[in-house]
């Protein structure tokens, strides 16, 4: 018994040192996330009217500008990453279940042990469709990865109705925050995200998946930052739980590669799938 009782210390001290392991991967994975999506829509299409302004949407105080371009590794291993971090977090949930040792830090399982509120968690597929009912809206959503000068790339002007999923994040309905994006509008007329302005906490988004599972979130808040101080920890840096970011140009005109001054960001928490 003492042998048995020696050979599960052991493990468990294995086991934290793995978890310290896979805790700092993934701040760096989060940081990594958060350097390239704060970078997005650091440049905007030209609008379709000039002075016509978006309605104010809750303007936050200015914050540190946050700065700094991504360079590093293949585009594809936050991805992979996470994806590793999260298996060793369901391996060693087991570890503790069987041992009744607890081997990983409180703050690195924030949100998952227990979770605030019940909630589902998908497996990873991409979105193909979103669809708004407040607004209307029903668009096809395709991948957008990171731009030659290192920010979020958009949708290609030829695309202005369609939303452009940042691919090298999570999935909708994967733990962390899902990116989507969209033009405001073009010099033709409104695009794709151009009422996002418009919603309200409570209002629902559905995100349906190439696996053909329909992710339902719930709008929590509607911001507006101005677009070189986007306060990237908060908008990307939420790894707790699923949920959703929609990222579109608002505020001001001043023209030039800026177009408009701010950017409207949504954020919704997952609530079902279907």
């Amino acid at each position: 018994m003492r042998a048995a009782a020696r050979r599960t210390v052991r493990a468990a001290a294995r086991c934290r040192r793995a978890a310290g392991r896979a805790h700092r991967r993934l701040r760096r994975v989060a940081g990594r996330f958060r350097r390239v999506a704060g970078q997005a829509f650091s440049a905007s299409v030209t609008t379709a009217d000039p002075v016509t302004q978006a309605r104010p949407v809750r303007p936050v105080p200015r914050q540190q500008a946050f700065g700094g371009r991504f360079s590093g590794a293949g585009p594809g291993l936050p991805v992979l990453a996470i994806a590793a971090v999260m298996l060793l977090i369901v391996t060693m949930l087991g570890v503790e279940r069987v041992t009744g040792l607890s081997v990983l830090p409180d703050r690195f399982i924030a949100g998952l042990r227990p979770p605030p509120k019940k909630f589902p968690v998908l497996s990873g597929s991409p979105p193909t469709r979103i669809a708004i009912s407040r607004l209307d809206l029903q668009a096809p959503v395709h991948r957008v990865g990171i731009a030659p000068d290192g920010s979020i790339a958009v949708p290609d002007v030829a695309r202005a109705q369609e939303a452009g999923w940042y691919d090298q994040g999570p999935t909708p309905g994967q733990y962390g925050p899902a990116v989507i994006v969209g033009h405001v509008d073009t010099t033709t007329g409104p695009a794709v995200f151009h009422g996002l302005k418009e919603l309200r906490d409570g209002d629902e988004i559905e995100v349906t998946r190439a696996d053909h599972q329909v992710a339902v979130f719930e709008v929590d808040e509607v911001q507006r930052y101005g677009k070189e101080r986007l306060p990237a920890d908060q908008i990307f840096g939420d790894f707790s739980r699923p949920n959703l970011r929609l990222i579109t140009c608002g505020g001001r005109w001043v023209g030039g590669e800026t177009g408009y001054a701010d950017n409207v960001v949504v954020y919704a928490t997952l609530v079902r799938a279907r």
